[in-house]
């Protein structure tokens, strides 16, 4: 079953980390993605681009407004992603708590699902 591990954490915590730290980090994400491939769970991920260069689009009544930043008022932002195949969620959950963010910030696991519209493209 695939599950995403969505990663949040606040950028200002980020921003002010020594460039050391930042390289720890880093280098733990690296890691962490080459431990996730060896055991043929990985399927994809990415760190998204800084939340200010987010927008965010709501349609109601037929019509389309765009707000700048991201969809949720929190001070933790969605900052990456990764895509994992595993059995189950509780493989999925242990593989969450192996991501460095999860020390700052959190993981959010959540399953996909499978979805009739998209299987017909």
């Amino acid at each position: 079953m695939q599950y995403m591990l969505l990663i949040y954490a606040e950028e200002r915590l980020w921003d002010a980390m020594s460039d050391n730290d930042k390289q720890k980090t880093l280098q733990a994400y690296v890691e962490f993605s080459k431990q996730a491939a060896a055991a043929g769970v990985l399927r994809g991920g990415s760190e998204l681009a800084p939340v200010a260069s987010a927008r965010t689009v709501r349609v109601r009544h037929g019509r389309s407004r765009t707000t700048d930043g991201p969809f949720a008022e929190t001070k933790e932002h969605l900052g990456g992603y990764y895509l994992i195949d595993v059995p189950g969620i509780d493989a999925a959950l242990e593989w969450a708590a192996k991501v460095p963010s999860a020390e700052l910030g959190s993981v959010e696991v959540r399953p996909l699902t499978s979805n009739q519209a998209l299987s017909q493209v």
